[in-house]
């Protein structure tokens, strides 16, 4: 099969990743955290079976961060055939985004007419490592961006280029491509004291409840990670693998992603792709995993 005809089946087998239109709940403020919001209520019907089962589950759920020693990524959870597919470079559906970002990394663009590579020399030298290290604090912006920011930022400051769009193939191409360039190497320990403000802000909208079932990321993968719901075994959400290729969207997806997708599941309104509190716990996230090795492109059901 070409990359095209690839591309063209999995467009058309991407809206099966739809979980459903959030909704705010007045009687369920999204996040204990600052970014708390509140809007109008959805009728019952519309999800009272799943909260049930829901709320059953998790009824027992006291928040408590999973030891260091027991951190475990996604790809542990995933059966024989998910593995060989993330395992081999030319089965990996992943790969073909590497490739069209490898393809970008080298592309004139903008009206200075430069190339990442142009800057940057070889991404398997200077991209080494990169991804490992991300979200980093911006000087400039005083808080931290994400690597997509990150690329953004370079095509208008460097190239004079109009950003890529979130979720975009172009900007999935980029990051999982300078990404690639550090598979297998560990996600660093944040050393910046000026992220620890920000950490903190990702860890409260992790473990805060939130939506109109009323719960946290934390009770989900800190607490009931292993066991099954409805059918599938509940991952610890280690972020070792973004941009990921989901076999249920058909298509790689940044964290973000999954984030919305996680929070529309808990009947909370989404924010907006590159909104600060996604940066937020992505770089919690990545925090809570740090030491664990990356996989990018990774492979999930």
């Amino acid at each position: 099969m070409t990359a095209h005809s690839a591309r063209r089946v999995g467009k058309a087998k991407r809206a099966h990743h739809r979980v459903g239109t959030a909704h705010r709940s007045r009687a369920c403020p999204r996040s204990a955290s600052k970014y708390a919001q509140v809007g109008q209520a959805r009728p019952a019907c519309a999800f009272a079976l799943p909260t049930v089962l829901l709320l059953a589950f998790f009824a027992s759920a006291a928040a408590a961060e999973i030891p260091l020693d027991q951190r475990r990524s996604g790809y542990a959870d995933v059966g024989r055939d998910t593995k060989a597919m993330q395992d081999d470079d030319t089965a990996n559906p992943g790969m073909l985004w590497v490739l069209d970002g490898e393809a970008q990394w080298n592309a004139k663009a903008g009206t200075t007419n430069r190339s990442c590579a142009d800057c940057h020399g070889d991404a398997a030298k200077s991209m080494k490592g990169v991804a490992a290290r991300y979200p980093a604090y911006d000087s400039v912006r005083a808080r931290p961006v994400d690597l997509e920011e990150r690329i953004n930022i370079c095509r208008g400051a460097r190239q004079n280029a109009t950003p890529l769009r979130f979720e975009s193939r172009e900007l999935l191409g980029l990051t999982a491509y300078i990404g690639r360039q550090s598979r297998g190497m560990p996600i660093a320990a944040a050393s910046d004291p000026r992220l620890t403000p920000f950490i903190a802000a990702g860890r409260a909208l992790f473990e805060g409840r939130q939506g109109q079932i009323n719960m946290s990321c934390a009770q989900c993968h800190d607490d009931n990670w292993g066991k099954q719901l409805a059918g599938n075994i509940v991952p610890q959400g280690q972020p070792t693998g973004y941009p990921i290729y989901r076999l249920e969207w058909q298509s790689l997806g940044s964290l973000q992603r999954r984030l919305r997708n996680c929070i529309s599941g808990m009947r909370a309104e989404p924010y907006d792709f590159g909104a600060p509190e996604y940066v937020a716990l992505e770089l919690f996230l990545m925090q809570r995993a740090r030491g664990m090795a990356i996989e990018t492109p990774g492979v999930r059901p």
